[in-house]
């Protein structure tokens, strides 16, 4: 391959990357991944954070008891 052909495949590769972390973030599918992250930086291991379950129910609830800014 060409150092052009292989640059272009680099930056195609890192570019299809970016748009997926953002498609992922955007629809928060790394919300309970980055709530488990601050739980244990924050209250360490003596209070163990919810389970994946309990984290998106509350989180529904939340957003269906405070619909702020939806249009539904």
């Amino acid at each position: 391959m060409t150092e052009k052909l292989q640059a272009s495949i680099g930056l195609l590769k890192r570019t299809g990357g970016a748009v997926a972390w953002y498609v992922r973030d955007l629809m928060g599918d790394t919300a309970y991944q980055r709530y488990r992250d601050h739980h244990l930086a924050h209250h360490g291991s003596e209070h163990p954070p919810l389970s994946e379950r309990e984290f998106w129910r509350q989180r529904m609830d939340e957003q269906d008891r405070n619909p702020g800014a939806r249009c539904c």
